[in-house]
């Protein structure tokens, strides 16, 4: 490649990792290799010149600097804070190639995209860095040598960053995701923790063994939108706002606490959902969701619950499918998906596991009954993957179909959204006095993991 004169971007990679990695701490935007020249090849003394050869040979090298510049242009970028991470995106019509490193004291996070051009994408990503966001200070953009635009994050402590591309899916094209982990993962047992010592402290009702974790997953998130309706609501937008609703209701009964998977717009893994469950050993979790289908005149209320075999219906597989899709759109490394393969697989153990979530779906079908129509007056089962803790009864509940213009009016509306934060809490209510939570969990053990992390431990 070095003796057609192609600039560095077009040079193998492992040539750029290994020159940009070995330098020190000097400037971010300095460091990095030169542009390479193009060494002139001698013609043999007696050999006929060929002008059609070098048309051909100036003609390679031009489709080649327009492919390379094609490929690298940056259309669309998206930065989501978050405590659990920080994820930036960077969308194009065909997929960036990148190296990566880090640079110390302070900490620094160098990403060099193989691009000659600094597009308005790029321009405006420091104006999206939040002030709040736990681990980018700042961003910077600038060209560091011919065919090379390199993004420099200014962070606030050391990270363990992740990055990985992803084919075109629904509306997005290629995405270049670089996703911004702490050193040290945030334990959803702390968080239960700080939550339970910010709260007044109230007394177990009489008969409890103890209060009940009670995890709620607010769908989608992040780039993740999930059903979009018609006036433009966004189901992930929805659905945090009526799961922030029934964590408070859930927070003032007396012996019960909520966790919310997400507490804000990001996207989290749908394994990532069912490990915080696990971790916190929650009692129930309850998925919040808004509908949709092709027809806009379909509309109620449903609740779904695992199945160990087939999904009870045709609409209950294609609302399966449609949400099992999640970690498609919204974005996960290889490893993750293999995972969430392996996760789908149900285990005979969970068979006690689903008629008890078949018992919880049925009291908040119940009461979601008083409250809008029922889509059908059962609770339904398909392989949601969002419900495949083996430990913890999960429901999946569709509030309202979004795609329906008049349910997503409603659902819209804050009076309607607290009536369906209540009647999802007067079903989990009934469920709890029903079937008291187990003697061990995170409540009874919280004095020895208070002192475990006082200790770091």
């Amino acid at each position: 490649m070095a003796e057609l004169g192609l600039p560095g971007a077009l040079q193998p990679r492992l040539a750029l990792r290994s020159r940009v990695a070995g330098e020190g701490r000097g400037s971010a935007f300095a460091a990095g290799p030169a542009y390479l020249a193009g060494i002139r090849r001698r013609r043999p003394a007696g050999a006929p010149r060929s002008a059609l050869g070098g048309w051909r040979g100036l003609a390679l090298v031009l489709a080649l600097l327009f492919v390379g510049t094609a490929e690298a242009q940056v259309v669309s970028s998206r930065i989501w804070p978050a405590r659990d991470y920080t994820r930036l995106t960077l969308e194009s019509k065909e997929e960036i190639q990148y190296t990566i490193f880090t640079l110390k004291d302070p900490e620094r996070l160098v990403l060099d995209l193989e691009t000659s051009e600094i597009s308005p994408a790029l321009v405006e990503l420091n104006a999206k860095v939040a002030p709040e966001d736990p681990y980018i200070q700042g961003l910077r953009v600038a060209r560091n040598r011919p065919g090379v635009v390199r993004l420099v994050l200014d962070l606030k402590s050391d990270v363990k960053p992740q990055i990985f591309n992803l084919p075109p899916i629904a509306d997005y094209g290629h995405r270049l995701v670089l996703d911004i982990y702490p050193l040290v993962a945030v334990d959803p047992v702390a968080v239960l923790i700080e939550e339970a010592q910010k709260r007044p402290q109230t007394t177990v009702k009489p008969g409890a063994a103890r209060l009940a974790t009670i995890v709620i997953d607010p769908g989608h998130g992040g780039e993740d939108p999930g059903a979009i309706g018609r006036r433009g609501s966004r189901e992930k937008d929805i659905t945090l706002n009526i799961a922030r609703r029934l964590k408070k209701l859930v927070d003032a009964e007396p012996n019960m606490r909520a966790l919310l998977t997400r507490d804000g717009d990001y996207f989290l893994a749908l394994g990532a959902r069912v490990a915080k469950a696990q971790a916190v050993n929650a009692d129930l979790l309850v998925s919040v969701h808004a509908d949709a289908f092709t027809r806009p005149n379909v509309r109620g209320s449903s609740v779904f619950a695992l199945s160990d075999r087939r999904a009870s219906s045709e609409m209950a597989r294609i609302l399966a499918k449609q949400e099992n899709e999640s970690d498609l759109i919204g974005g996960v490394a290889l490893k993750v998906k293999d995972d969430h393969v392996k996760r789908t697989i149900i285990d005979l153990s969970q068979t006690a596991t689903i008629d008890y979530s078949l018992r919880l779906g049925n009291s908040v079908l119940k009461r979601l009954g008083a409250v809008n129509d029922l889509h059908k007056p059962s609770v339904e089962q398909a392989s949601f993957a969002v419900l495949t803790a083996p430990d913890v009864p999960s429901i999946l509940v569709e509030t309202a179909f979004i795609s329906n213009p008049q349910e997503e009016r409603r659902l819209n509306d804050d009076a309607y959204q607290d009536k369906l934060a209540r009647a999802i809490l007067e079903g989990i209510r009934e469920y709890i006095a029903r079937h008291p939570p187990r003697p061990q969990g995170p409540t009874t053990a919280l004095p020895l993991r208070v002192a475990s992390h006082q200790r770091g431990g």
